[in-house]
């Protein structure tokens, strides 16, 4: 995979990122931008969200669009409404990363309530492939259209104590394999799932707080990976389950 792309990477190309206002989804939005995308940012921080769209701006990229949405607890119109305004003010939508996650705390089974459970679901699950639904026409109208979701390593290897979270996750390679297919008779339009491994996150600092930085991969070094699943070089490739180890060989 390259690791190195031009600064107009992405030029014309309007992308849609999820739980843009910190970690992954803010970086990737970021380096969107930097590469010549207009970047529709959506979390339900407004603080967080005005914070990095003047980011955006004070680089010189193209102006992005910053949502405030509450996944947990938006419906049909909610979705259909944020796709209906990007089609207002864009006109379309090139593509999707799909960050925001939701994690309550490591626990036992035992100690796990459904509130828990259909909360994580609502995010990690539902609300991934509502927001996909909505954006499907804008999607498929696209020349060349990529959604990308990031997993989580515990929804692709179960271990104790992970539950709802774990659970939540492991739908994802499922909504990835029903979605390519569906989609197969789509050339311009593509869906792969993305599992970064230990990065330097809020999400990794949750689930590991003991855990030093040195033994996790650098959000810098995962970018790249975005660009590509998120540009024109992926395009060809569907229904894709990858897993990453950014980490650096220690000494």
């Amino acid at each position: 995979m390259k690791t190195e792309f031009a600064k107009d990477a992405l030029a014309g190309r309007v992308i849609l990122v999820t739980g843009a206002s910190q970690g992954i989804g803010r970086e990737a939005a970021l380096a969107f931008a930097r590469h010549g995308a207009a970047v529709v940012l959506l979390s339900r921080s407004v603080k967080g969200l005005e914070k990095v769209y003047d980011e955006v701006v004070a680089a010189g990229a193209p102006e992005p669009a910053a949502v405030p949405l509450d996944l947990l607890n938006a419906g049909e119109n909610e979705f259909n409404n944020l796709a209906l305004t990007i089609k207002r003010e864009f006109g379309r939508l090139d593509g999707i990363l799909h960050c925001a996650s939701h994690f309550y705390a490591l626990s036992p089974l035992s100690n796990q309530t459904i509130e828990e459970w259909m909360n994580q679901y609502r995010i990690n699950t539902v609300a991934p492939f509502a927001l996909t639904r909505a954006c499907l026409p804008l999607l498929k109208d696209a020349p060349d259209a990529s959604v990308l979701f990031v997993g989580e390593s515990h929804g692709l290897h179960p271990a104790a104590y992970w539950g709802g979270f774990g659970a939540s996750n492991a739908g994802l390679p499922y909504l990835t394999a029903v979605a390519a297919s569906e989609w197969d008779m789509h050339p311009n339009l593509r869906v792969n799932l993305l599992t970064p491994g230990p990065v330097n996150s809020p999400q990794r600092n949750r689930t590991h707080p003991g855990e030093a930085k040195s033994e996790r991969g650098d959000l810098a070094d995962l970018m790249p990976h975005l660009l590509y699943w998120l540009g024109g070089d992926s395009r060809g490739r569907s229904g894709e389950v990858l897993e990453l180890d950014l980490r650096k060989p220690q000494p």
